[in-house]
């Protein structure tokens, strides 16, 4: 499989919700970053969209164009729609994403986006005057980690 058709099974398994296909785009010792995770390496990074389409999110809605791709590296610019928490706000997320390739998998992939942007849009008014500092950036980081231990972890609850 050449890159261009690897970065299209995992968006188009991504629109599935099919977690597991995602992975198999992944190098084992892949090392995924964004603004709402931080950097998570290996199985975390797998574990990560497990948890975040299991189960399937039936409002998520995912788009995305290929901008560039080579043997080496690609872009991919994409958009998640979704409703956010217990307050189920409207979240449109525009995502830029880089990758890096190694034996035909994707081995680097970091999704940047403004994290302002989305914190207004997730978490309202708090977002809106908080979303932009180093310490929201650091609880939303310690609070999505903290989640993915847990899911992780097999607890139920």
């Amino acid at each position: 499989m050449d890159n261009k058709a690897l970065m299209n099974k995992f968006y188009t398994s991504f629109i599935k919700g099919d977690s597991k296909a995602m992975g198999e785009c992944y190098h084992k010792d892949i090392l995924f970053k964004d603004p709402v995770f931080g950097s998570l390496k290996g199985d975390r990074a797998f574990k990560m969209w497990e948890m975040l389409l299991t189960p399937k999110k039936e409002d998520l809605k995912i788009s995305f164009d290929i901008a560039r791709v080579s043997e080496k590296k690609g872009k991919v610019n994409w958009v998640a729609e979704y409703h956010f928490g217990e307050k189920k706000r409207k979240v449109i997320n525009n995502v830029s994403a880089e990758f890096k390739f190694k034996e035909g998998k994707i081995i680097e992939h970091i999704d940047t986006f403004n994290l302002w942007e989305w914190s207004k849009q997730a978490m309202g008014t708090v977002g809106y005057l908080i979303g932009w500092t180093p310490f929201m950036k650091k609880k939303i980081q310690k609070s999505t980690n903290q989640k993915l231990d847990y899911f992780i972890s097999g607890k139920k609850g």
